[in-house]
């Protein structure tokens, strides 16, 4: 017994020096293009897409403290498709959003009474049109443009093909929800170099892709205002990190990451600031786990002066430039 313990572990270390070899060698040769950049042409690489004037007023609506937007990627298996990744594991753990994750999620915001905004890839909604209506089942939700299939556009290199799968987004969810999505949230939060000029040219009122600030903010586009709201993200208060998403399961005790969310929203109440959670329906539609947004919900609403509201919502208020 003994004999076979260390023969394993032997094996594991011997993967483990395999590993950090191999890691210590790309670190050796990668590639290092920034070090024959002019300071111009670094400027313009790093911002090409920028934060502009911070959005931090003084009193949210009614005299809030705290503005809380709670946002849903309901991406199910369309990442997957995307890249092709047709494994069952895969397909059937995203098709959970769907079946499971979602209905939960939505029984829960309504026991709270509380808003949510749902980034929705338009091939999603396709696949799963039923989904569409139970998501608007309450008037006080909002469905936004997270792309067509998931698509990783800074792969995609090619401004024609990123626009038209923009615009099949853009027309598949307005036929689907009955008006134009006002926000916009890049597929895996990553734009190429085409992404902020064709979604300040659709007329996006916000995006929420991007991690400049704790605070809202104006998006400059090679140093000019786009007139675009940016309402940051961060890994930090998002799901997926901390569950594993298409692993095996990731931290295995929900209240540990109930609790870095909620520390990060007392953070936000103190100062008067902005807290967006992302969340996706086939992580956190699992029972342990709302059970834990349910809990952080119920903390937040234990607070005077917090302002529940869609990234919509939040946006609109920013740019009529009430509370400043």
């Amino acid at each position: 017994m003994t004999k076979k313990w260390l023969m394993v572990d032997g094996r594991w270390l011997m993967a483990t020096l395999a590993l950090l070899a191999s890691a210590t060698l790309t670190a050796q040769t990668r590639p290092q293009p920034g070090t024959k950049l002019t300071l111009d042409q670094l400027k313009a690489q790093m911002f090409h897409v920028s934060a502009g004037r911070r959005l931090h007023p003084k009193a949210w609506p009614n005299g809030a403290r705290v503005a809380v937007g709670l946002s849903f990627d309901v991406d199910n298996a369309s990442a997957n498709l995307a890249t092709g990744d047709l494994i069952s594991e895969s397909i059937t753990r995203g098709e959970y959003g769907a079946v499971d994750g979602l209905p939960r999620q939505l029984r829960r915001l309504a026991k709270q009474q509380v808003p949510a905004s749902f980034y929705v890839p338009a091939v999603r909604h396709l696949l799963r049109p039923q989904m569409m209506p139970s998501s608007l089942a309450s008037s006080r939700h909002e469905i936004s443009v997270h792309g067509w299939i998931h698509e990783h556009l800074p792969s995609i290199r090619d401004a024609v093909a990123e626009q038209d799968m923009l615009n099949r987004a853009i027309g598949t969810l307005t036929k689907a929800i009955g008006k134009k999505p006002v926000g916009y949230r890049a597929p895996s939060w990553q734009f190429s170099q085409f992404t902020m000029r064709q979604v300040k040219a659709a007329g996006f009122l916000y995006d929420s892709s991007l991690m400049a600030s704790d605070d809202a903010y104006e998006i400059l586009l090679d140093g000019q205002p786009t007139g675009v709201i940016e309402l940051p993200i961060e890994r930090i208060v998002d799901d997926f990190p901390y569950f594993g998403g298409a692993t095996n399961g990731g931290m295995p005790n929900p209240d540990e990451v109930e609790r870095v969310f909620q520390s990060e929203f007392d953070v936000a109440y103190e100062e008067g600031g902005l807290f967006i959670l992302t969340m996706h329906p086939h992580i956190t539609g699992h029972r342990s786990r709302v059970a834990g947004l349910e809990k952080l919900i119920a903390h937040m609403k234990s607070k005077p002066g917090v302002w529940f509201a869609t990234h919509e919502q939040i946006a609109r208020y920013l740019k009529s430039g009430a509370g400043s």
